[in-house]
């Protein structure tokens, strides 16, 4: 697949934390390699989808690490993430067993992950970057 991945993260949920952009790109990204290959297979690849979830796992501990370390309460948000973790094992099961199709779990998975940057990641890094303010320190 020739698909580069700058470029994929919308300007408008960008959160101005680098480290957080940068691993939003890289789950635009690998979104968009899991449908390269499931339109290319017309099936859901495990390899791929795991690459997928193992990355949101990092990505998820990354955000808790930073909200950690500025000592923001983050239990709501970190709650989300598991609860999200298991959806999207759910659905992939479910995907797999021949339930769903590929393309629900697909278009389900692009509407999350814009939802979560917009309705989570945006005030959550709003409360960094007022905290960072008051306090001086950089992200």
């Amino acid at each position: 697949m020739d698909i580069s991945s700058r470029g994929l993260l919308p300007e408008l949920l960008v959160l101005d934390i680098p480290e957080v952009d940068a691993q939003h790109e890289a789950i635009f990204y690998r979104i968009e390699n899991l449908k390269f290959h499931c339109i290319e297979q017309n099936d859901l690849p495990e390899a791929v989808v795991g690459d997928l979830l193992d990355y949101l796992s990092e990505h998820f501990a990354t955000e808790e690490r930073i909200a950690a370390a500025r000592q923001l309460d983050f239990t709501d948000h970190a709650r989300m993430h598991r609860e999200t973790l298991t959806t999207l094992r759910g659905w992939v099961r479910v995907v797999l067993s021949g339930q769903r199709d590929v393309f629900s779990f697909l278009r389900y998975l692009e509407i999350w992950f814009e939802r979560h940057i917009r309705e989570e990641d945006q005030p959550f890094a709003a409360e960094l970057h007022a905290r960072e303010a008051r306090t001086g320190a950089m992200s």
